[in-house]
C-alpha cells in the first residue's frame, strides 16, 4: 500500500507518521501492493481527527475517528476500516473490477459465511414536488429527519439535503 498522509492544523511528526504507517500496514494483507490510502489528520480545539480514504474503482472505503488523543484516533480508524472490509468483503468481491484491488487471499471467500445479509424490510413511496434546497431543509426539520429527498426546482433533478455536524446542511446532487 502507498500511504499518503496530510495534516491540517497539525505538525506531522515522525512519531505520528510512524504510528499511521504501523497501524495501516496491518491492512496490507487485504490490498494489492500499489493501492493508495489517503490519510488526513486534523486538530480542531481538543478534537484529534483521523480520516482514512481508500479509493477503489467503483467504491470508496472510508472511516473517520475523533478523540482527544491522535494516537487513539489512529487505532480506532484502523479498526473501523478492517471491520468494514471483513463485513463487506463478499459484496465487494462480487464486482470483478473492484476485486482487482484486493489481495487474492482476502478475496478467496470459500470459507466465509455471509451472516450480515442486507434485507430491505420497508419501502416508502411519496410524491416529490419541486422545491428549493432551503425549503427542503425546512421540510426536513419539520419532519424531524436527518435527510430529505426532493425535486430541485432550479435543476429539475432529484437531490438530497442532509444534516451535518454543527447545525449545518449538505446538498447531494446527481453527477452524470
Amino acid at each position: 500500500m502507498k500511504i499518503n498522509i496530510t495534516g491540517r492544523n497539525i505538525e506531522l511528526t515522525d512519531g505520528l507518521k510512524d504510528a499511521v504507517n504501523d497501524k495501516l500496514s496491518k491492512l496490507d494483507k487485504y490490498f494489492v501492493k500499489d493501492t493508495e490510502v489517503n490519510v488526513t489528520m486534523s486538530v480542531e480545539k481538543e478534537r484529534q481527527k483521523v480520516e482514512v480514504t481508500v479509493p477503489l474503482k467503483g467504491h470508496i472505503i472510508r472511516a473517520e475517528q475523533v478523540s482527544s488523543d491522535m494516537y487513539v484516533s489512529i487505532d480506532l480508524v484502523e479498526e473501523v476500516i478492517e471491520r468494514q472490509l471483513k463485513k463487506y468483503r463478499s459484496k465487494l468481491v462480487t464486482k470483478k473490477q473492484t476485486a482487482a484491488f484486493f489481495n487474492d487471499d482476502f478475496t478467496d471467500i470459500d470459507d466465509y459465511e455471509d451472516n450480515d445479509e442486507i434485507e430491505i424490510i420497508k419501502t416508502k413511496r411519496f410524491g416529490i414536488k419541486p422545491m428549493y434546497p432551503e425549503d427542503a431543509c425546512v421540510q426536513m426539520e419539520l419532519l424531524g429527519h436527518d435527510f430529505f429527498v426532493f425535486m430541485n426546482a432550479e435543476t429539475d433533478e432529484v437531490n438530497v439535503v442532509y444534516k451535518r455536524k454543527g447545525n449545518t446542511y449538505g446538498l447531494i446532487e446527481p453527477e452524470f
